[in-house]
């Protein structure tokens, strides 16, 4: 009989971009009550007094209120972290704390409390493809096996210790294997996600508005076009990804709470395969529906800039990420639609609203 699903769900980082959208799937799902905790509030604002919803504002090193919110939830989702590539090789040690040594309390508080937990991973954890290594053209770099990512078989290639941006990926992975190990010798209810880069309203910050340094790719264009700025496409915008919408994502979440059944002690790659394209093509595509939007063309174009010159020293990125999502196909019943231009065309407009005002 499979078990029912979980009436009380708590959210660790339930203030963030991905937490936000889930806090707000969860109750209109109705029927359960959410515990959020976050040290920031802004995205849920408009969740806060909503029946159900209990938002408490600590940091999840507070063992003692951890601990707490943790003894009266069914299920825990884990997205605290720091998740942002231009602090990678720059705060390297921030980095590796927020996303292995501050976790691991997490993870056992959830062991003894015999709690399920649902961890938010990264997609970075695979590091570089094995066709990255081949030569341009080559046989081996073109055949899907050596690009494609599974969740069970594909191989995690991080570069070298003087590429500091491999410390976030390196991190998650080493956390990754201690929920695994504490399911195998300890008996924790465990189930992974690896994100392959949701988009959606409410993604990161405006620098100089509501936060401070560099944005990830999608609000770092968006942030050019507000202030009439040219895009920065990192390397020319070469690097390949791709892009699945956050509320298909959240739906996914939701089924594995749902299913504990089917997930329990799985890894789920969360992406959309069908949605590969470059930096380059994702910037043009952006520009495409800012000018539909404002009825004007947009003069800045684009600027290309060194890696290193944008991120800093110690700078390496991975070729492409194209998740096999197979398994939350058959386990979940779970398959992304959502084209780009589609996400797109509902994102852009979300930030003119938001932004425009601040920006100008």
């Amino acid at each position: 009989m499979a078990e029912p699903r979980p009436r009380t769900v708590l959210v660790l980082g339930a203030g963030g971009f991905i937490g936000s959208h889930l806090v707000e799937r969860l109750l209109a799902d109705g029927g359960r009550r959410v515990v959020g905790v976050d040290l920031e509030s802004r995205k849920v604002e408009p969740l806060l007094g909503r029946p159900g919803f209990d938002f408490r504002r600590f940091d999840v090193g507070d063992a003692g209120r951890l601990g707490a919110a943790i003894a009266e939830c069914d299920a825990v989702v884990n997205l605290a972290s720091l998740c942002n590539p231009s602090l990678y090789n720059t705060r390297a040690l921030e980095t590796i704390e927020s996303n292995l040594l501050a976790a691991i309390p997490v993870v056992r508080a959830c062991r003894d409390a015999r709690k399920r937990l649902v961890h938010f991973s990264t997609c970075e954890v695979y590091g570089r493809t094995l066709a990255g290594f081949a030569p341009e053209g080559s046989a081996f770099r073109e055949d899907p096996a050596n690009w494609v990512l599974s969740e069970e078989s594909s191989p995690m290639l991080l570069g070298p210790i003087a590429k500091e941006r491999w410390c976030y990926a390196a991190a998650k992975g080493l956390l990754e294997r201690v929920i695994r190990a504490e399911g195998r010798e300890n008996g924790l209810r465990w189930t992974i996600l690896r994100p392959f880069n949701f988009l959606g309203p409410r993604m990161d910050f405006l620098p100089g508005v509501d936060g401070e340094g560099l944005p990830r790719v999608l609000a770092c264009f968006l942030e050019a076009l507000l202030r009439r700025r040219p895009l920065p496409l990192v390397d020319g915008g070469r690097a390949r990804r791709t892009f699945v919408a956050v509320e298909e994502a959240v739906d996914a979440t939701v089924r594995v709470l749902d299913r504990s059944d089917a997930a329990d002690g799985r890894v789920f790659n969360l992406g959309n395969p069908a949605n590969e394209h470059t930096i380059a093509d994702l910037a043009a595509r952006i520009v495409r529906v800012w000018e539909r939007e404002t009825g004007a063309p947009f003069a800045p174009g684009v600027r290309e800039v060194p890696a290193e010159e944008f991120y800093g020293e110690g700078y390496e990125d991975s070729d492409r990420r194209v998740p096999d999502v197979a398994l939350a196909r058959t386990l979940l019943g779970w398959e992304p639609r959502e084209t780009l231009d589609s996400i797109l065309a509902r994102v852009v407009p979300w930030f003119r609203r938001e932004y425009g005002g601040a920006a100008r």
